[in-house]
């Protein structure tokens, strides 16, 4: 059975998509979706984290439900912060 996670993506073009999630009571992963290890490089220093995903969560699985249009920001005049005349 599918565990479905609604979310919003992106700045320019904000969209609802509709996401797969790990199974939460999966043996394997414990829910986490996948399992981190650190690597070190030649001289055994600590050199980044990989992630390899658990076959209990698809995650390039996701579908597009809305795309939002953009709201453009009416601009206003330029105010001076001092003035003693009301803003109308």
């Amino acid at each position: 059975m599918p565990r479905l996670r609604i979310q919003l993506r992106g700045w320019g073009h904000r969209t609802l998509i509709l996401t797969d999630t790990p199974a939460p009571d999966c043996p394997r992963c414990d829910g986490d979706g996948g399992f981190a290890y650190d690597y070190g490089d030649h001289e055994g220093e600590y050199a980044g984290t990989e992630w390899d995903p658990c076959t209990c969560w698809d995650e390039t699985r996701r579908w597009t439900l809305l795309r939002l249009p953009r709201i453009r920001r009416r601009r206003r005049g330029v105010r001076d912060p001092w003035s003693i005349e009301p803003p109308f």
